[in-house]
């Protein structure tokens, strides 16, 4: 089969497109024809030897995927050969097909497009396990999305809007802050133009907003941080831009705020049955036309590497998809 594989960490330029063995399930495990896969951030930090889990070189990049089930291993028996599924494999996922634990792997229902399937589940389950059970975000509270024109600040815009929110978006770009209109945001900042906190000041009358959605780190964590109001809730989601911010802690004591992790791979291995009825109300609303997913962009496996540049430099509204 055909994979992009990391031989030697470093940028994406350095992938290569390589013929491996066609793997077999293990005990437990599923074999998937991939039919599309997901381009994800800590797809192209773990190529650069920079995501908190680092597996050994070489391997296979790609975290999670759509497709159909082609063999099952021993003990399977959740799922079966021709059932369509989407899973979260991690790694593997740049590739023709991948073996996954049948745990990894949620049935896909049949008026779901694969395409918009491979570039959902990490996306809306990462912000709905971080809005609802980290955040604990009410209905009528003001949520502030960081990164807002990315897949998962979307798909964060999209799920607080729909739990009863006033979203608030702020993103680096026009063509980003349409795209979060687009989904539900009631009021837009480009935080490249307007200062954050003011701009935040100003929309909420000075009472600040009760959950910040940070997928971005860097210098905006800080700034994001002093919009809170009191008892608000910073969820911590990623560093997109590079650079792990320090928080000052007296910030938390004065408003009582709260520094929230929100690490939804990781919630998924120890809580299989609570992501299993995450996953099931997410699909259920896609299958029902309430959420509506952006899917900008897709690529052939070969172009893998461009598809991660893109991502880093910042030119993917929505969500990008590879389709071996």
């Amino acid at each position: 089969m055909k994979a992009i594989q990391c031989v030697e960490w470093g940028g994406p330029e350095r992938l290569r497109l390589v013929d491996c063995p066609l793997p077999d399930p293990a005990a437990g495990e599923v074999r998937i024809r991939i039919e599309a896969a997901g381009v994800n951030f800590p797809d192209a930090l773990i190529v650069q030897r920079k995501y908190q889990v680092q597996p050994p070189l070489p391997f296979v990049p790609g975290a999670e995927v759509a497709g159909t089930i082609d063999a099952v291993g021993e003990g399977v028996t959740r799922l079966e050969p021709g059932q369509r599924v989407v899973a979260f494999v991690g790694i593997g996922g740049f590739a023709e097909y991948v073996c996954a634990s049948q745990a990894q792997a949620a049935p896909l229902p049949a008026s779901i497009d694969a395409t918009v399937a491979a570039g959902f589940t990490l996306a809306y389950a990462t912000s709905q396990h971080a809005l609802i059970e980290r955040g604990q975000l009410q209905r009528g509270e003001t949520l502030l999305v960081l990164g807002a024109g990315g897949g998962v600040g979307l798909a964060a815009v999209e799920l607080g809007k729909l739990a009863g929110a006033r979203v608030i978006a702020a993103a680096s770009s026009a063509d980003k802050l349409q795209a979060a209109r687009g989904c539900g945001a009631g009021e837009v900042i480009d935080y490249t133009q307007t200062d954050l906190r003011e701009a935040v000041k100003s929309l909420t009358d000075g009472r600040g907003v009760d959950v910040v959605f940070d997928p971005v780190g860097g210098r905006y964590t800080v700034e994001a941080l002093r919009t809170l109001g009191w008892r608000g809730r910073l969820l911590v989601v990623g560093f997109a831009a590079g650079e792990i911010p320090q928080i000052p802690l007296n910030l938390l004591l004065l408003k009582e705020l709260s520094a929230v992790g929100v690490y939804w791979g990781e919630f998924a291995k120890r809580d299989p049955a609570g992501n299993g009825k995450l996953l099931a109300q997410l699909f259920g609303w896609l299958a029902q036309g309430l959420l509506r997913p952006h899917v900008s962009k897709a690529y052939p496996l070969a172009e893998v590497p461009q598809a991660l540049q893109d991502l880093l430099a910042r030119r993917a509204v929505g969500k990008l998809v590879i389709l071996p």
